[in-house]
């Protein structure tokens, strides 16, 4: 299922929200261009990327990164993997991300952001402590808006993709059975991942999702005290 837009309209541009993705689009622009100057992707993704080795036992190993360990939790939200990681993540952040940008307001909404993307990283670090395979993508702080999403406007329509075989029918369901579903099937698909190699952080999107369930009625909470 592919979300292509909410009817749920906050009637102002999403400025950090665009921001945010003008962020990512950008550096992933510059990993096009790679490798350059004897820095390849990979290379790239090794020496910027969140190594949950290195998190856990705070230090920086081969080879030398761009950025030091502690850094690598903020740096490699903004990292890509391919075309359809960066377009899915991005299409989620524009679909939702201006609801809650406009509930928190600008600078709480990218804090809110980073403070889930840092959940998120954390999270996977927990679940792969030795695992030396750079983690990279803004799933695990996109994930965080979906939980706040879900906790606010849980009865949004949201017009929908659904792909069955040769048919793509469009529905309009309710955030929460769509947001749901992906938060359910990440469950599933993490708890099968464990004790495996898998290609994607899936407890990454779970730690950002719940963070971003529990952080917005912290973020929300300080907004209407100020």
């Amino acid at each position: 299922m592919i979300p292509l837009r909410d009817e749920n309209p906050t009637g102002r541009f999403p400025v950090a929200t665009a921001v945010l993705i003008g962020i990512n689009v950008a550096v992933f622009v510059f990993q096009l261009t790679l490798p350059r100057a004897g820095l390849t992707l990979d290379g790239f993704f090794s020496r910027a990327g969140l190594v949950p080795y290195e998190l856990a036992n705070r230090i920086d190993i081969p080879p030398s990164d761009l950025v030091p360990w502690w850094a690598t939790p903020f740096t490699s939200m903004f990292m890509h993997g391919g075309w359809l990681h960066i377009v899915f993540n991005m299409l989620y952040l524009w679909i939702f991300g201006d609801n809650v940008e406009h509930l928190l307001g600008r600078a709480r909404f990218v804090a809110f952001y980073l403070v889930c993307g840092l959940a998120a990283a954390f999270t996977q670090v927990v679940v792969d402590v030795g695992s030396t395979t750079p983690v990279i993508g803004a799933s695990g702080a996109v994930a965080g808006v979906l939980g706040a999403y879900i906790v606010r406007w849980p009865r949004a329509r949201v017009t929908t993709l659904v792909i069955l075989g040769i048919f793509f029918p469009l529905v309009e369901l309710p955030a929460w059975i769509l947001l749901g579903i992906w938060f359910v099937l990440q469950a599933a698909e993490g708890l099968l991942s464990l004790g495996a190699a898998a290609g994607v952080a899936y407890f990454a999107h779970i730690g950002g999702f719940v963070a971003g369930m529990l952080g917005i009625w912290v973020f929300a909470a300080i907004r209407m005290r100020r």
